[in-house]
């Protein structure tokens, strides 16, 4: 399970987020709690007649597939409840990349999305402050020279990643020296990163570490490269939904729905954001 040092680390990384904005989200959350906010949520999120949820299977701890390949996980169960508290049928719309996901948020494709706040998808759509905070990692073959997360950004390193992901965004901005390489989808990372014999795959702490289970021969470097922040989104502008969904995660996270969803779906290494953090 999560160490105290790491929900350490992650408080003081949000607490390091402005506080005019997670004051915004905490208002917003207190005006979605009335009828009239409600209706005009439930307006926006279901124009269609119904929720349209994005369920991203390329991150492991926010769904994955069950028995008969029935869609679970904790943003399954939030997109289920969230549906049922605005009385709209729900329709769980599956993609393997968050890539695919935030296009089609903005092709309005789909009504609300489990997504990581990024400075780059905030053009397209509106997020609520993040109910879950998790690790991106490095992972590397075990007789590489890399040792620490610092080794990797330098001349020569190759750098594979989901297509689209957060891990992209970031590095896209971060990376000076080491060369991005994209994967199709973030669980074809590891694969992609032993077939093309490159020096580092990154994402997911927990997708590595089942991966390096899987193939052996492998290892992850200590630490994160990147905090990541999973919020909901909607299309941009539909602020109305966007202000229900903010008071809808506040309460989801102080109720303890969030941290018993990570519970019942064996999630480990994930932290429950802080109440009222967001950016």
């Amino acid at each position: 399970m999560t160490q105290p040092g790491f929900l350490r680390a992650m408080h003081h990384t949000i607490n390091r987020r402005a506080v005019c904005a997670a004051g915004g989200l905490l208002l917003a959350g207190c005006a979605g709690t009335t009828a009239s906010s409600q209706a005009a949520a439930a307006a926006q999120l279901g124009a269609t007649g119904k929720l349209r949820a994005a369920i991203n299977f390329g991150n492991p701890i926010l769904a994955k597939r069950g028995a008969g390949d029935a869609p679970q996980g904790v943003s399954v169960d939030l997109a289920r409840e969230a549906a049922r508290r605005l009385g709209l049928p729900i329709e769980l719309v599956q993609f393997n990349s968050a890539g695919n996901v935030v296009e089609a948020v903005k092709a309005r494709q789909v009504d609300m999305a489990f997504v990581a706040i990024d400075p780059v998808r905030a053009a397209d759509m509106e997020y609520t402050a993040p109910y879950v905070i998790i690790e991106g990692a490095y992972l590397v073959r075990s007789a590489s020279p890399l040792q620490r997360n610092a080794d990797v950004d330098r001349a020569g390193n190759r750098v594979v990643v989901g297509r689209g992901s957060a891990y992209d965004l970031y590095l896209t901005r971060e990376l000076k020296a080491a060369t991005l390489v994209r994967a199709p989808t973030s669980p074809e990372v590891t694969n992609q990163f032993l077939a093309q014999n490159l020096e580092v795959a990154a994402g997911v702490r927990q997708q590595l570490e089942a991966d390096a289970t899987r193939v052996g021969g492998v290892r992850l470097l200590p630490g994160r490269f990147m905090v990541i922040e999973q919020a909901v989104g909607v299309p941009k502008g539909r602020t109305a939904a966007q202000a229900w969904l903010s008071g809808f995660i506040e309460e989801m996270k102080a109720s303890g729905f969030v941290a018993d969803a990570l519970r019942r779906h064996g999630v480990e290494g994930a932290a429950v954001a802080p109440r009222g953090s967001g950016g």
